[in-house]
């Protein structure tokens, strides 16, 4: 299911709770939400607002570094594709070939990493190994000179760490959050909505604060499954530094 999918799910499961919470109020008997029994309710609320809370936090903080680190890893296969290019370029003309084969591989390469976006414009995503014909190319070379043969040796290091970096990214799952730990967070919420609703009589006010509290908790959670898809949705990575590597 997608982020947008699940979040509105959750609010309108969080809201109907919150309406059966305003009937039960109706239903139960005036002790039972007055006394030691209200004070119980919100110690046991309590308890479960505290755990939902650290579910959210850590959510977020996991799916935060792993964006991050996705992040930090486009970055280096662009850095990398720029280095490539300024080798060929030293190595001589001799390599004019190989930074041609280069160029044409951008594109491919997006597409495996971006594959939703690639699906989306009819494309269809490369298989494994597209870049096999710019690796093969470079050991062919036969460098005339030691100076030559340093700029092919590092060339070889490059691309071995961009491969490596790419199949990192291709081969992640597509969603990092298990769907049983969002569950288990829509029904705390749903329990502490339920509670709060049964807290007071219904009232404008109460209706419209609780609306804006479950669409924020809603938004929480749309947030955190974006930032588990980094190169799908709203929050994905950019690959504009990739496509202008080397303009």
């Amino acid at each position: 299911m997608s982020p947008i999918t699940i979040a509105t799910t959750a609010f309108g499961l969080i809201l109907a709770s919150a309406l059966i919470g305003m009937l039960l109020r109706r239903k139960l008997p005036e002790q039972h939400l007055t006394g030691d029994s209200k004070d119980v309710i919100k110690l046991a609320t309590a308890l479960i607002a505290t755990m939902s809370a650290l579910v959210l936090a850590l959510l977020f903080s996991s799916t935060r570094t792993s964006f991050e680190h996705n992040s930090a890893t486009v970055s280096r296969i662009t850095a990398d594709i720029v280095e490539l290019d300024q080798l060929l370029r030293e190595y001589g003309p001799e390599a004019k070939p190989i930074r041609k084969a280069l160029r044409a591989e951008i594109k491919p390469l997006i597409d495996s990493i971006w594959q939703e976006n690639a699906e989306a414009q009819g494309d269809k995503a490369p298989e494994q190994g597209y870049n096999e014909p710019v690796h093969f190319m470079l050991r062919q070379l036969q460098p005339a000179n030691p100076a030559q043969a340093a700029v092919q040796a590092r060339a070889l290091q490059v691309i071995a760490d961009f491969s490596q970096l790419r199949l990192s990214l291709v081969a992640q799952p597509s969603d990092s959050i298990s769907s049983t730990f969002v569950f288990v967070l829509i029904l705390w919420l749903m329990f502490i909505f339920a509670v709060f609703s049964m807290s007071s009589p219904p009232n404008l006010t109460l209706g419209i604060v609780l609306g804006i509290c479950i669409l924020s908790a809603s938004t929480a959670i749309y947030l955190i499954l974006e930032l588990a898809q980094p190169f799908d949705g709203l929050m994905q990575l950019s690959s504009s530094g990739l496509q202008t590597a080397l303009k």
